[in-house]
């Protein structure tokens, strides 16, 4: 039986979660608008515009009738299987594509709009809102922000001298431990995990997204030391949560213009190692399509459009690959490399603007 789209309990009954949207969040350049405090969110500002997206937690749109029952047509099944055998996702179009419904491999289930504008959650009564909310604030708007059409790089991104500096790779490539190094040395978080890319007057900007980073436990080692301690973000993720306020972080709430984009390579032993490469314009535009998020849910048109994004990106920002070393210890050298990069790309735009 659906769920009461009115008053639910979670947490073994410590709180409960209304049908009414209380709470607004500014993130990647939309306001969330919420029928519960989203963790670790921050209020949006009471002149902060973007497009609306109503989500709402814990309430199916079955039982409301926001949407219609009926046939489903299942059209992503995720090849990664959790230890039963299970697909981690699985992803059906409902009435006949206007809304997605996708099901994780615990129970949490949403449901959204083809266009993007509105958000169910519901999950089982084993998991807590801090269980729906690693969804919500990751995979979710990520596949939301594909469908309204805004181009997304799985990666983090930090702000030095005023521009965004974007890592991306592959899982475990060192996306979050980057940022949150840089983040140690003063240079203020932007986004982790996805960054969302918009382009305006022939220019590529970067949205800010969540004041924190999940980092593994090995990754807090890595940029802290063994003593340091980091609460999770539900009891049931193994990553860390770095509140950026919580440790004396800076995030940057604007909207920056995108400086370069830094392809986090395979880890070195070479002794020269960290290095930058300069990788071939081929190899540019085949790292950015490889590192593109949410590419699941994209069709033959969105995908051309994306691609052709990737094209004038390529022309317009520098693309570096960075081969970190396998010594975890090395990771200020790291830092080091990626903002003496960033020092001479400065230099060399005030020379030629000086001689033009």
């Amino acid at each position: 039986m659906p769920p009461d789209p009115g008053f639910f309990k979670f947490r073994e009954g410590k709180a409960a979660i209304s049908s009414e949207v209380n709470f607004t969040y500014s993130v990647f350049g939309l306001l969330l608008r919420c029928n519960v405090a989203l963790p670790e969110l921050l209020p949006a500002n009471p002149s902060a515009t973007g497009p609306v997206i109503e989500i709402h937690m814990n309430v199916s749109p079955y039982a409301g009738g926001d949407i219609p029952s009926g046939p489903e047509d299942l059209t992503y099944t995720s090849m990664y299987r959790v230890d039963s055998g299970e697909p981690a996702l699985r992803i059906w179009k409902v009435a006949d594509g206007e809304f997605l419904h996708l099901v994780y491999f615990d129970g949490t289930q949403f449901w959204m709009d083809r266009g993007g504008s509105e958000v169910w959650v519901t999950w089982p009564d084993s998991l807590t809102i801090e269980d729906a909310a690693t969804y919500v604030l990751g995979p979710v708007l990520g596949l939301l922000l594909r469908l309204r059409g805004v181009t997304c790089l799985h990666g983090s991104a930090v702000a030095i001298d005023g521009r965004a500096v974007a890592f991306v790779g592959s899982e475990g490539a060192g996306k979050s431990t980057t940022a949150a190094a840089l983040a140690q040395k003063g240079y203020a978080v932007i986004s982790d995990d996805i960054v969302a890319l918009v382009q305006r007057d022939g220019s590529f900007f970067v949205h800010p997204a969540y004041p924190y980073l999940c980092l593994w436990p090995d990754s807090v080692t890595m940029v802290y030391g063994p003593d340091k301690r980091l609460p999770s973000f539900s009891a049931n993720w193994d990553k860390r949560l770095l509140s950026l306020e919580g440790n004396q972080l800076r995030f940057e709430e604007q909207f920056l213009p995108l400086g370069a984009i830094f392809v986090l390579g395979q880890r070195s032993s070479e002794s020269g190692a960290p290095f930058l490469e300069h990788p071939t314009p081929s190899d540019s535009l085949l790292s950015m399509v490889t590192n593109s998020y949410g590419t699941n849910l994209l069709d033959k048109d969105m995908r051309a459009r994306e691609f052709a994004m990737f094209g004038r990106i390529l022309e317009a920002v520098p693309i570096r690959r960075l081969r970190p070393h396998e010594d975890p210890t090395r990771i200020d050298h790291l830092c080091k490399l990626i903002l003496e990069s960033q020092e001479g790309l400065r230099s060399r735009t005030l020379s030629n603007a000086a001689s033009e």
